[in-house]
Formats: C-alpha cells, structure tokens, sequence
C-alpha cells in the first residue's frame, strides 16, 4: 500500500518577538560604564538632576548604595517655592499616591498664644514682590488688581515614599541607568588631575567596578565622604532633632505646620500623612536637662518638652514616647562654595546646608536643579567634556543662586537664633518677632513669603529682620517704669548689637566664594 503524505497544509510558524533596539548610549553604560554623567547619590537632588539631564538627551548613570526606602525625620515638607520647581521640573506626578498632605502655611505658638501666617496671596510665577511703596522691595500685593490669585500651598509627606516615586521617575527614562552600588571614591587623570569618574563597590554582586563619565556629580548628602577632599568648609551642628512620629494627633489648625515656642528650643509639628503627624525636638547641644545624669533625651521631652506643648497635642505625643521610637539627625549649617576641579561638581547637601527648621532643603535642591538645566543645557554646554566651559557655568551657578538660597538660608539660621533664644537679648528679639506676625498684613506675607521660597530678594529679608529688631526696642521701651528708661535704652542698644551679631555673619558667609 502506498505511503500517502498528509497534504493539509502545515500552520504558519508563529512569529517571534519583535527585537527590543536598544540605543548606543545604552548599550555604553551598561557594558562599557561610560556615560556622559556620572551621579552620586540618588536623593532629592541627585534624582531629579538625572531626571532632567536625561530628559535634555543627556546619558546618566545614577549610582546609590541603597535603594530601599529611605527611613528618615526631615525632609518631609515642601514649601510652594519647592512644588513650583517641581512642577517646572515636570515631577509634579511625584506628590500623587504618597497620601501626601497640603500646607497652607504656619502657625506660630508663643508660650500658648497661637498667630496664623498663611502663605501669601496673590503670588505670581512663583514669587512675591514686596508691598508697593515698601523700603527694598517691589510690588507684592497690588490692591489694583481685580481677580485674587489663590494662596500658594506646600506639601508634606513621608521622606522615603516621595523619594521612591522620584526614582521609579529616573528609572522610566531610557537615557537613565540606575545602579546599587556603594562609591568609594573618585578616579582623576593621571595626567591632567580631571575626575573622569568614580569607583564603585557592589556589595551585591561581590565585585568593584569603576563608572566613566564626562562629568561627575557628587550629591551624596549630608553625611558626604567627599567634602573634605574637594572643598574647605566644614558642617557646624550645634544642636540636633529628635523625631517622633505621632499617631493621629489633632493639631490646633489643620494643613498648617506648626511652631511651638517656649523655654526651651523651638519644636516643630506638621503632618506627613493621613494619621500621622511629624514632631520634630530641637535640642541644643549641653542642654542639662537631657543629660544622662537627668534621664537621657527621652526623659527631657518627657518633663520638659511635653508640657509645653498644645493641650490637644499632648496624649498622642506621650504615645510616641512611651512607644520609644525616637530617631535624631544633627542640624547642620554649610555656606555654599565653589569648586574648580575640572570633571566634578559638588551638589545638594553636600555642599551647603542650613538649619531644616524653616523646611528650606527640598526648596533650595530642586531650584539648583532649574537653574542647573539651563546652564549645563546642551545649547549653552554642547560638550560636559568641556571643563572650561562647565567651570564657568559653575561659577555662574554659584552666584545666580543666591536671590534664592541666600535668603533661605541666612532666613533659617537668624530665625533659629531668634526661636532657640538663650540669653535676654535674644529672648526679647523672640518676642519681637512674634509681635511683629500678630500684626498681620506685609509684617506675615513678607517673612512667610521668604520661607516659602517665593519672594527671592535679600534685601528683603534684611528689612524685615530689622523691622523686628526695631520693633522689639520699642517693646522693652512701653513695658519699662520712667525711672528706668535710661537702663532700657542702653539694653535696647544691646538688641541692636545682639541682632547685628545673629544676621551678619550669614549675610558675609553667603559673600564668599
């Protein structure tokens, strides 16, 4: 019997997947570890710098030791100045799904008596002149205008959760390669002294590797390792935070942060969630009652720090303490500085810090990362391996930045000093500065729009902090008896002095280079 052959035809082969292409600058960084961009640290700015290189066409890698989520007690409040940037950014998406919480501004609490600064109205472009007619500044509330913009607002959050939707951000853009790995230090030419990137350690993987770029960016925070190499400042931290975290606790005004003044430093009370409220310590180093010979910092924000607070605040305060959960970062002042080592920028916390108690970090990083996109933009820097050329944006940066940072962070250390207040002087420039909110109108829409990032002008801040100064003399003066007039005119000098003394070394800090 003959063999017949099945003549139904045989089904089409199925087709194979279509080839992923993947683009030279891809296949550069992930073979050969050479891109145009090497960044250190994948934090707020680090992030958010890769983010918007790539986008410009740049070829980043994005180096991090880890890239858990973050677990810390600051960082946790963005003022507007800081969502206009993001938003300018194109991150704006970042604030959504982290259950994150708007702020319309302060609340001040001096020894129990509360004054509301609201963010100022009518902002335009994420600034706000000065009152029209107002010493040093332009227009900031004009009354000619027919329609009121609406108030500008903030945003406050757990740290770890807006860091890891900046990061899922990073790791959906094709020009970025983000990699855990832990760097040990930098790799320069032999020849010229340029860093042409950095050395790197993946636990991981049990191996070092060594990532190329045109220009490396260290932006490893606060705890830098490379700070002392590249430049001569050093951090000065004379107190620390200790953070707890509060379970549903009821503020005195919602969607407000809010500052608790008292004997002791200022604490700090702001929500980063649905139920969970942030309170921030301030403890002052040597401050005796947090001793160990008095019980330890616990037993200080026991005794100390509980009863001082709101009525309100105080059972779920005493919660988070006896829960035990206390956590403490130091704060830190770091003038800016420039630095001229051909291949590598020092960024963010690394290079200038200042006291996080007016929430000015995120502010000025994302602000450096505007200006930044500009300047290192392929149309004004074709070629990052063109040190000249990025040394001289670099310079330009420095100085750019100042009608912002400067006033963020001469702002936050003179308001600390006022706050934290230890001697007479200080105490009475603390109660100054209080008078000066309760009275409302420019003397809240000014400072308040200072802190927020949205009136970038110094001499701004200058007249304000002397308004304050001026206004505390003449308190001490209404409160003195006659007969003892000429004692408190010669303590009011002493007012003069003390505020002099608090505002101008900040004020020459920010002059240096």
């Amino acid at each position: 019997m003959p063999l017949i052959l099945d003549a139904s035809p045989s089904p089409p082969p199925s087709p194979s997947p279509p080839a992923i292409e993947v683009s030279p600058t891809t296949i550069r960084r992930q073979e050969h570890h050479d891109s145009d961009v090497v960044i250190v640290g994948a934090g707020i700015l680090g992030t958010s710098l890769a983010i918007t290189l790539a986008r410009q066409g740049r070829s980043v890698i994005l180096l991090e030791k880890s890239l858990k989520e973050p677990d810390r007690i600051v960082g946790e409040l963005l003022q507007p100045g800081g969502v206009h940037a993001l938003e300018q950014l194109g991150l704006r998406n970042c604030l959504e799904d982290i259950d994150a919480v708007r702020v319309k501004g302060y609340e001040v609490i001096y020894y129990g008596t509360g004054v509301e600064i609201p963010y100022p109205a009518n902002a335009v472009g994420g600034e706000v002149p000065e009152a029209r007619g107002r010493p040093f500044g332009g227009e900031i509330i004009d009354s000619r205008r027919p329609a009121r913009r609406p108030r500008p607002e903030g945003r406050s959050f757990h740290h770890g959760r807006f860091i890891q939707q900046l990061r899922a951000a990073a790791m959906r853009e094709e020009n970025i390669s983000l990699i855990e790995s832990t760097v040990t230090d930098t790799v320069k030419s032999g020849w010229t002294g340029q860093v042409v990137g950095v050395e790197a350690e993946n636990t991981k993987a049990g191996r070092k590797d060594v990532y190329f770029g045109q220009l490396t960016v260290l932006a490893d925070g606060y705890a830098s390792r490379f700070r002392k190499e590249f430049i001569t400042h050093s951090p000065v931290s004379k107190s620390k935070f200790y953070g707890l975290e509060l379970i549903d606790a009821d503020l005195p005004r919602s969607m407000h942060g809010h500052v608790v003044l008292g004997q002791g430093a200022p604490v700090l009370l702001y929500q980063i969630g649905t139920h969970e409220t942030r309170a921030l310590v301030d403890v002052p180093e040597g401050t005796p009652t947090a001793s160990h010979a008095n019980g330890g910092v616990k037993e200080h924000l026991r005794r100390v720090v509980l009863p001082s607070l709101p009525k309100c605040v105080q059972s779920s305060f005493e919660r988070a303490l006896d829960d035990g959960k206390i956590r403490s970062m130091p704060n830190s002042w770091l003038p800016p500085s420039t630095q001229q080592v051909p291949g590598m920028v020092l960024l963010g916390d690394a290079m200038n810090m200042r006291h996080p108690l007016t929430g000015g970090g995120m502010t000025v990083a994302f602000n450096d990362v505007l200006m930044l996109r500009d300047l290192l933009s392929p149309a004004q820097v074709p070629d990052l391996g063109d040190t000249e050329r990025v040394k001289n944006q670099m310079r330009t940066f420095h100085w750019r930045r100042k009608t912002l940072t400067s006033v963020i962070n001469i702002l936050a250390q003179a308001l600390y000093s006022l706050f934290a207040a230890n001697d007479p002087h200080l105490r009475a420039l603390q109660l100054g500065c209080f008078r000066y909110f309760q009275r409302g109108g420019s003397c809240v829409d000014g400072p308040v729009g200072l802190l927020a990032g949205i009136i970038r002008q110094p001499l701004v801040l200058f007249y304000h902090f002397f308004a304050v100064a001026l206004l505390a003399m003449w308190l001490m003066v209404q409160a003195s008896p006659l007969w003892r007039l000429p004692w408190t005119a010669l303590s009011t000098v002493g007012v003069f002095w003390k505020a002099c003394v608090v505002i101008f070394p900040f004020i020459f800090s920010e002059m240096r280079s």
